[in-house]
């Protein structure tokens, strides 16, 4: 392979002109052998420019985390390939740039995941052999790598195997690590006036602050615990360390000293929370060094992050009560607010900057929730746990300072606006108990305070005036509205939801975007008794007008980064068209033209994950609520656009592409495949669309949806073959193996039982052959509920006999095996309440009409019933449909990894028996009418072939049942 022709590549992958070419021909090339060992020698040469090492880097993370290991951990790529990374990587990582580190780094932990310890045993020795005693740059390769390492044991449970792992490397590293340290603190000592050394030295001891965090997350290392004072004291001593050498500049970039204090702060949390007993002598000199630094430190937003943990500090301190009544006086609280809540509350000129330039950022800093390491979100952490230990304390004297801020504000309005927004945010610090929840906001509220007469006697006008009002101030009232939105009556919201409404129109970013979330927010409002609070007969109204406005908000620029920057306008367009569901018919050709445009608008380059799920979602609600009255219409105008994101390879689009082309199928009222969705088929029956695992659950979806309306053409166009392939290339793997048992469900479902015998024995096979090798109790769990769905459908020509036929060809006498070792135990394992319904259809379906029971299977027979006796102990019962459509979590880590579900077409369970609600009645007519038609032999059967007393007493409550009632 030309080596400069694939450096070439790797820096076009990085421009968005020309990454999707380069992405294409890079697919093609790391099939060759060796391609994770020449991305490597680019990364190590200083040959290709340090773009191309960067994005070589880049690409070897993905490399690996893509094809390092199959789900069984089996390596994918070459044992001599394996190998050789293993010994080059360490060496490659300690000698490259940080940048370049911190990508490699990435890869270290993949492969540590899979392969640290037990296959990778080598690797401490490897890496404390590589420590000397002074030369930073080698050791803080060394300690980034042990970093990337060490950081995966944070969101672990506790585990035998865990600590073992964590054993292992304490007792290899904690020895070489504290010592390391203390050379540490002896060089930054001995280089105090060496600028250059200084830092790197300063570079070493940040790394070391991370790995105390690490090494002590789970449980704190023996060798802390056995040198906790002189731990302690080293901590102290960099937390009040000062050297103008390692100041910055630039008021908005943190300086070495920042960043070390922060992650000592970091520490200091960790410690507090989960080692008092070890940490708490100590505590008391950090409680005081946390005052000093916060009293002192300037407002610059370099010392952002800092402040923020140092609050945070004294937040987790709080929580204990001992020390927590430090403050517990009147004086010592006035000089906490004053000094230390106040100023970090009140807005600076950088966010006022902030606020004007980068409207968005300002947005989703200041959101609940998304700004824990903000001054703003940090003191109001600390006011508030300060109120949950002396509330009556904390309120009087913050209402003191909260009306001061008024009275100064009410003096010069126009001047002194900043007095009233730090009233309002501090007003609404101690007002809220306990976190702001995404669905209702404050849950729980000081009975000390009245809400609802602040909003009216301080904060309403500036949302009904007409006059010139600072728009931080209307910033402020809508999330006043925002916050407390669960504690306002249905009543209130009447009169309260058109002034959001309104504030729509508004010409600053920041105050209409606000207005959408605060009016998005409230439309997904209910009350103790889930109904809404804002009803949608008093939204449909205004639906038109409302939806046209937020489109055009979002069409204001076209250029496709900033359209699809703001996802809180696309959200709320998403909740409007919930909300009023086929009102939203009448703007169709409105609302399709607007979805139309933005889709092609943003198709080139998908910026922002959040913007095009809430797109979809959006134009999922508006398919299932307004396309089943005109689907023609929107067919023709959606299948272009839906299928460009397919031609063209938009992978981000095409799991939401092939959802939402299920959803406008099963949206035509027609019944039929109509030549659209014919020409669908081949393409998606393509391996190339399967090798994605973020398709798979939509291409499932969607050929589930083909097959119920075109199963017959599919035969004709010999087309079950290759969807019986994919079928098999799913059940293989664990990680698809529910997605291969829905379409198997789905293919018995809506083919003829003469179409699927010739291939139902090779399916079987491929069954049998994963209980045999690799059961997991999930696959055994949908392998039952398969069966089971088979056996209960003899109204299609399937039924239990049908299934034996086929299993017993395979082996003579399997089907006993299976049905006693396998299904009949694991039936009643079944969690479902609609799996338990199927079972109890199979097993009563087996007791009436199977001849193999009936006349081979006598014991069978026996224990078949006392199976569907235990199953009517607890009768499954299938809740209705709930029509709700629930909220996706965009904050979850897993959110646009792979396949995300658009809620608002999310396919329900299907039920293929909604006549069968009362399962016992059911059971106790099948049994008697089965027992009539076969001249007593259900009596007779259970009299022979019952084993117990209580069992035949069970049954004859069944066969008795409906005479009784009647």
């Amino acid at each position: 392979m030309n080596m400069q022709r694939l450096a070439s590549t790797l820096e076009a992958s990085l421009d968005p002109s020309q990454n999707k070419q380069a992405e294409t021909t890079l697919l093609q090339q790391q099939k060759e052998p060796g391609f994770s060992l020449l991305l490597l020698q680019i990364v190590a040469s200083d040959e290709y420019g340090s773009t191309a090492r960067l994005a070589s880097a880049l690409y070897f993370k993905n490399f690996i985390r893509r094809n390092w290991t199959d789900e069984d951990g089996n390596y994918k790529l070459p044992e001599n390939e394996v190998v050789s990374i293993k010994r080059e990587l360490i060496g490659l990582m300690i000698s490259v740039p940080s940048n370049i580190q911190y990508q490699l780094g990435d890869a270290v932990g993949v492969i540590a995941d899979s392969d640290f310890w037990r296959r990778w045993d080598t690797l401490v020795d490897d890496l404390v052999s590589r420590l000397t005693p002074d030369n930073a740059r080698t050791n803080n390769g060394v300690l980034q790598v042990a970093h990337s390492i060490f950081k995966r044991w944070q969101p672990l449970y506790r585990s035998d195997e865990l600590f073992t792992e964590i054993n292992h490397v304490l007792g290899k590293f904690s020895e070489p690590f504290v010592q390391l340290l203390g050379n540490t603190d002896r060089l930054i000592d001995e280089n105090k006036s060496n600028k250059p050394a200084l830092s790197q030295y300063f570079s070493t001891l940040s790394l070391m602050m991370k790995l105390i965090y690490d090494l002590s997350f789970q449980d704190l290392a023996p060798i802390f615990e056995d040198n906790m004072q002189s731990l302690t004291s080293l901590l102290h001593k960099y937390l009040i360390y000062d050297n103008s050498l390692l100041e910055t500049d630039a008021d908005n970039e943190a300086g070495p000293l920042e960043v070390v204090k922060s992650e000592i702060f970091e520490v200091l949390v960790l410690y507090s929370q989960k080692y008092e007993d070890d940490f708490g002598p100590f505590v008391q000199q950090f409680v005081g060094s946390s005052w000093n630094l916060l009293t002192a430190i300037g407002l610059g937003t370099k010392n952002d992050l800092l402040v923020s943990k140092a609050l945070q500090f004294l937040t987790s301190v709080t929580r204990m009560s001992q020390h927590a009544q430090a403050f517990n006086n009147e004086e010592t609280m006035s000089q906490v607010i004053e000094r230390v809540v106040l100023p970090n509350l009140s807005l600076r000129e950088s966010d006022l900057e902030l606020f004007e330039d980068e409207p968005i950022e300002f947005i989703r800093r200041d959101l609940e929730g998304s700004d824990s390491d903000t001054r703003r979100r940090a003191a109001t952490d600390f006011l508030q746990q300060l109120l949950a230990q002396f509330q009556k304390l904390v309120t009087d004297v913050v209402l003191r300072y909260v009306n001061h801020y008024l009275s100064d504000y009410s003096k010069n309005p126009s001047a002194n606006w900043k007095s009233k927004d730090t009233a309002i945010y501090l007003y609404s610090s101690i007002a809220a108990k306990g976190a702001v929840t995404a669905s209702q906001g404050v849950k729980s509220v000081n009975d000390l305070v009245n809400i609802l007469d602040f909003f009216q006697a301080n904060v309403a006008n500036d949302l009904m005036s007409d006059s010139e009002v600072e728009s931080i101030l209307k910033v402020d009232a809508i999330k006043y509205l925002y916050i407390f939105r669960s504690q306002i009556s249905r009543p209130q919201w009447r009169d309260a939801f058109p002034l959001l409404v309104k504030h729509l129109g508004s010409s600053e970013y920041v105050v209409y975007t606000y207005a959408a979330i605060a009016v998005e927010r409230v439309l997904a409002l209910t009350d103790a008794t889930k109904q809404s609070v804002i009803s949608p007969s008093d939204v449909k109204p205004l639906s038109a007008q409302l939806l046209q406005h937020l489109f055009q908000l979002i069409e204001s620029n076209p250029d496709p980064a900033k359209l699809q920057e703001n996802e809180f306008l696309m959200r709320c367009v998403m909740r409007v068209l919930i909300v009023i569901r086929d009102g939203s018919i009448p703007v169709t050709d409105t609302v399709l033209a607007h979805f139309t445009k933005i889709t092609q608008i943003i198709s080139p380059n998908p910026a922002n994950p959040r913007f095009y799920y809430y797109h979809f979602e959006a134009l999922g609600a508006f398919i299932r609520f307004a396309a089943p009255s005109q689907s023609d219409k929107f067919e023709s105008t959606l299948y272009p656009v839906l299928v460009h994101t397919i031609q063209n390879d938009i992978q981000e689009f095409m799991p939401y592409a092939f959802q939402l082309f299920a959803a406008l199928l099963e949206a035509n009222p027609s019944g039929t495949l109509t030549t659209y969705y014919a020409s669908l088929i081949q393409p998606v029956l393509g391996p190339e669309l399967w090798s994605s695992r973020g398709n798979i659950p939509a291409l499932v979806r969607l050929i589930s949806s083909l097959m119920a309306r075109g199963a017959s053409q599919m035969v004709e166009n010999k087309q079950l073959e290759p969807i019986l392939g994919i079928f098999q290339g799913l059940i293989t793997t664990k990680t698809n193996e529910a997605y291969g048992f829905e379409l198997l469900e789905s293919i018995m479902a809506n083919f003829d039982p003469s179409v699927i015998g010739p291939y139902f024995g090779t399916i079987l096979q491929l069954l049998f052959t994963r209980l045999q090798s690799s059961k997991t109790e999930a696959f055994s769990s949908r392998f039952v509920r398969f069966y089971h769905f088979v056996s209960a459908r003899i109204d299609r020509g399937l039924g239990s006999d049908w299934f034996i036929g086929y299993a017993n060809q395979i082996q003579d006498g399997i089907y006993v095996q299976l049905y006693l070792g396998v299904i009949l135990p694991d039936t009643q394992k079944l969690a479902r309440p609609l799996d338990r319904k199927v079972a109890v259809i199979s097993l009563t379906k087996t007791l009436t009409d199977s001849t193999a029971f009936a006349e081979k299977y006598a014991k069978g027979w026996g224990y078949t019933c006392e199976a569907l006796l235990k199953l009517l102990e607890n009768p499954p019962t299938v809740a209705s449909t709930d029509d709700a459509i629930a909220d996706q979590d965009v904050d979850d880590m897993s959110f646009g990894v792979g396949f995300t579900q658009l809620q608002t077409i999310k396919r329900p369970a299907r039920d293929y028996w909604p006549d069968v609600m009362d399962v016992k009645t059911w059971v106790a007519t099948q049994l008697q009418e089965a027992n009539v038609r076969l001249g007593g032999k259900i009596q007779a059967f259970s009299q022979d072939r019952l084993q117990s007393p209580e069992m035949l007493q069970g049954l004859s409550m069944y066969m008795n049942m409906n005479s009784k009632r009647g």
